[in-house]
């Protein structure tokens, strides 16, 4: 089995968090909730996404379906 490598990246100034889990070409689309956004490629496969205002999360867990 090959070894699967997510991708983590945090922007402080920004209060921004991305989940890269595929390094395929795609773009971001909106989710349910306003903070998430998802990385699709053209067939709608999640390929990662993309958290903000991510200090907010701090008083309750935030939940989307992808």
């Amino acid at each position: 089995m090959a070894e699967r490598k997510v991708k983590l990246w945090y922007d402080p100034e920004g209060d921004f968090l991305e989940v890269i889990f595929d390094q395929r070409p795609g773009y971001f689309r909106e989710t349910t909730n306003d903070q998430v956004m998802e990385k699709v490629d053209e067939e709608g496969n999640v390929l990662g996404f993309s958290v903000l205002k991510v200090s907010a999360l701090k008083k309750e867990p935030l939940e989307v379906a992808l």
